[in-house]
């Protein structure tokens, strides 16, 4: 049971050494954005997150003819 429990306890370590080694050896090291915004070719295609694009298809649109009631 100890065999396996130091076994994977030494799995995950690695795992998370090898998962930050970006962090560490960079001076400014951080991860990739994984929003949609931030992908160049997502903004070129005009594609932007579920709520951005939820808020602006809600806007008020400023050519809507008036109706009459």
């Amino acid at each position: 049971m100890l065999k396996v429990v130091l076994l994977t306890a030494g799995i995950v370590a690695i795992s998370i050494a090898l998962l930050c080694i970006k962090l560490i050896i960079l001076p400014n090291g951080k991860f990739a954005s994984s929003h949609i915004s931030d992908n160049k070719e997502m903004r070129k295609r005009d594609i932007h997150c579920v709520q951005s694009m939820d808020k602006m298809m809600r806007k008020e649109n400023p050519h809507k003819v008036k109706e009459r009631i």
